[in-house]
């Protein structure tokens, strides 16, 4: 097991299930969102200092995980 194993937590009664860094109610989509819209790592930690370096590269590691699982997902084209 690695150190980051324990920083993802999906729990029912925290943010309706939604995968959070554990201890916090901040979601693993937050994160991804942040960063896809060009936050850099160090403008997340300085908005949350509740999150480290190591668990936004758990939620990285997670979103990552979970596209790779055997899902199909259907595409947005609905021209086809």
């Amino acid at each position: 097991m690695k150190a980051t194993d324990n920083l993802i937590a999906c729990d029912p009664k925290i943010m309706m299930g939604k995968p959070v860094v554990a201890g916090t109610r901040i979601p693993v989509e937050l994160i991804i969102d942040k960063l896809g819209a060009g936050e850099s790592v160090e403008q997340i930690l300085s908005e949350h200092p509740r999150l480290t370096r190591e668990s936004i590269s758990a939620a990285l590691k997670f979103a990552a995980d979970a596209l790779r699982a055997d899902v199909v997902y259907p595409s947005a084209d609905k021209a086809a």
